[in-house]
């Protein structure tokens, strides 16, 4: 692993406190903790508490308040269910005492079934692409004052069609973005599985806003993600090149729906997630 990436893992898997008791840091940027690190410190957490036989098939989650990165999150495991081939925790992540997350996930043994898929769609391969790094890299110096530059690289993010954050015009509210972990992340499909739940919360809410002259990046917008679901299809590498496919059907009442398809490179389709975020613009 790059050592930006080999931080990003330390912070994701989360410090053992008692048995269903997990603390996690954050990295003082942003501002507010990242909705994405804080499912994959929730999905850590409850996965420490399961047998190694099973396999997180899906996680259910709320984002209930603001997290600081300045303190430590607390994340408490309730072990309610071990079944005979699911197994169910909840996890309540708290600062100060007080729930900021709350989140179901569940758990199944391997065992064989009806399978199809959907086709992943056709898009030009990640080495043709700028990387989000170098773009933004790039723009930071176009446009001193007005773009902060990347100040680390743990997680290959390359765009199809990038959209222009600093004149944002409505477009079709569908995306494609190449994703990967820098680096060899081991054998360990947990491990795997933790870093694409970071991932995971990566352009669901730009989705929502792509048919609207604004971005995430807009003062005159009040935005944050408000929940997220995630299954795990199939077994992978978040050290290869997955695709995310993006869409959004909807924005209505101040709240925007999206939802995303996780593709490999040969085109099987790995993992799902659904999102509803706040898209509020101020008034004044």
């Amino acid at each position: 692993m790059t050592s930006d990436t080999d931080n990003l893992v330390k912070l994701l898997e989360v410090k053992q406190i008692d048995k269903y008791l997990f603390s996690g840091l954050s990295p003082k940027r942003p501002s507010r903790v990242f909705g994405g690190q804080v499912l994959a410190q929730a999905l850590n957490a409850a996965t420490r508490t399961v047998d190694d036989t099973r396999i997180t098939h899906s996680m259910h989650a709320y984002f209930l308040r603001p997290g600081n990165p300045r303190k430590q999150i607390v994340y408490e495991v309730d072990p309610i269910r071990d079944g005979k081939s699911f197994t169910t925790r909840n996890v309540i992540a708290k600062q100060d005492g007080v729930a900021i997350f709350s989140s179901s996930i569940s758990y199944h043994i391997d065992e064989p079934g009806l399978a199809h898929q959907m086709e992943m769609p056709q898009v030009p391969p990640p080495e043709a692409l700028e990387s989000d790094f170098d773009r933004w890299t790039r723009l930071a110096n176009e446009n001193p004052g007005k773009v902060d530059p990347p100040i680390s690289n743990p997680i290959e993010r390359k765009a199809v069609q990038p959209r222009n954050y600093l004149d944002p015009q409505p477009q079709e509210p569908q995306q494609q973005i190449w994703f990967r972990a820098q680096g060899d992340l081991g054998e360990d499909l947990r491990r795997h599985q933790t870093v694409l739940a970071f991932m995971s919360d990566f352009g669901l809410l730009g989705s929502a806003l792509l048919p609207h002259p604004h971005t995430g990046m807009d003062k005159a917008l009040q935005s944050a993600s408000l929940d997220h679901a995630l299954w795990f299809h199939r077994p992978f590498r978040a050290d290869e090149h997955l695709l995310y496919c993006l869409d959004s059907p909807l924005t209505h009442g101040g709240r925007g729906f999206s939802r995303g398809s996780f593709y490999t490179r040969d085109g099987v389709l790995v993992a799902s997630t659904a999102q509803e975020s706040l898209l509020r613009l101020h008034k004044d």
